[in-house]
């Protein structure tokens, strides 16, 4: 595994600020990724349940070229209610796409299933994009149980009571002077694995809970999955670059990000997920060493975001009774 002290962040990119609204009264929250002076946006949606928002407008072949930021959230399809705070701060900032009589800012969202933990009536709104951008900065974001990954939860292959806290994750890579960075906030049915053995990091538990199941080697071994409810659960991100892309370049980034989700999860993709990621490409850097590299790129620092995303949750006990461990758990209990 990439060593984790190396990691980057997704801010490591000019011209990216993140910010992130935690909500106190149960684990759930927000995530904003900004970019103020606009970014060239794609969007490449793999999952069969997604929740999203504006995300028509980054297809290649439709009007707008650039957006101001994307938001992550959690609360399900309630969730969408955060991004409309977004806009309102960025307006209130003068950004956006100038329409004559004022600027319209754009930003697309994207949200995960996290309404089984706590109380669902809590879920972020309005205010909460509004929070998250005013919280955003240039420094590296907080990562583990914040923002849209507050809630998370992975490994849920088996039912809840075998699950394990998710999270938010972030990472980056630089390559002759361009860098590509990910911010990750992973909510998976499947268990998130090391990219370099396939061995889960955090994931399903053995029916004592002292163990790591293995997911995928479970399901091959002829064990039946708990029975899903369609959409429960996604993996949504953001990838960002200093490169100077088009909309096809930046929609085709996207698409080679899912190729870091499938190397740090499994299973993945599934009819249960609504595995959603965003390009923004701020230009910065006129020259880049080609989009294979890129892609190259986008793959690794997605993968990198996502093993982040485990590393650093916390375990979480709920007064109804549900605990989930985190990755620290296992290790310390050599599972």
């Amino acid at each position: 595994m990439h060593d984790p002290s190396d990691h980057g962040a997704i801010t490591h990119v000019a011209g990216i600020e993140v910010g992130h609204h935690s909500d106190s009264r149960r684990p759930t929250g927000c995530t904003v990724v900004m970019a103020r002076a606009g970014a060239v946006a794609g969007v490449d949606v793999r999952g069969a349940a997604p929740g999203t928002r504006e995300t028509d407008l980054l297809a290649p072949g439709n009007l707008v070229d650039k957006v101001h930021a994307v938001l992550l959230a959690g609360g399900s399809a309630w969730g969408l209610d955060a991004a409309t705070g977004a806009v309102r701060w960025l307006e209130e900032q003068g950004v956006g796409l100038d329409v004559g009589v004022g600027r319209l800012p754009l930003v697309p969202a994207a949200v995960l299933f996290d309404l089984h933990v706590g109380d669902m009536k809590i879920r972020p709104d309005a205010a909460a994009g509004y929070a998250a951008c005013a919280a955003a900065s240039r420094q590296a974001p907080e990562e583990g149980n914040v923002g849209a990954g507050s809630g998370a939860v992975v490994g849920k292959m088996f039912g809840m009571q075998h699950a394990m806290k998710g999270g938010l994750g972030t990472a980056s890579v630089t390559v002759a002077g361009v860098t590509v960075g990910a911010l990750i906030a992973c909510n998976a049915v499947g268990d998130v694995v090391d990219p370099a053995t396939g061995l889960p990091l955090a994931g399903a538990r053995t029916a004592d809970g002292q163990a790591l199941r293995d997911t995928r080697r479970a399901l091959l071994a002829g064990a039946p999955p708990h029975p899903l409810l369609a959409g429960s659960n996604t993996t949504i991100g953001v990838i960002a670059t200093d490169a100077r892309l088009s909309k096809v370049q930046a929609q085709r980034l996207a698409v080679a990000g899912h190729d870091g989700l499938a190397r740090a999860i499994n299973p993945v993709h599934t009819m249960s997920d609504g595995d959603t990621l965003f390009t923004l490409a701020t230009g910065v850097r006129e020259q880049h060493p080609g989009m294979l590299v890129l892609a190259t790129m986008a793959a690794e620092a997605v993968a990198r975001a996502t093993v982040r995303a485990v590393l650093t949750a916390r375990a979480l006990h709920l007064n109804d009774g549900l605990r989930l461990p985190c990755h620290a758990d296992m290790v310390s209990t050599g599972g």
